[in-house]
């Protein structure tokens, strides 16, 4: 597979680093982790990471975008 010029000057490591798509995905991955977490406290073993996405995308995932993205707005309007 060829390389742009861009990416041949810049490192995977600073792209994903200056990436906005990224940040988002380490956001949302902590917010299912953190999930997770809590649910398998609940039961008293783990859920596994399947699970715990499809119940926090299903309960929680609306919400916590809407909210990161009035966030965003409120910020820029700072």
């Amino acid at each position: 597979m060829k390389q742009t010029a861009s990416e041949k000057k810049e490192p995977n490591g600073v792209f994903a680093a200056k990436s906005s798509l990224y940040h988002e995905f380490l956001a949302e991955r902590d917010e299912i982790l953190k999930h997770k977490w809590i649910e398998s406290q609940k039961k008293g073993e783990d859920i596994g990471f399947e699970r715990a996405l499809l119940d926090w995308v299903c309960k929680y995932r609306g919400d916590w975008k809407a909210a990161r993205q009035a966030a965003r707005v409120g910020n820029s309007n700072s």
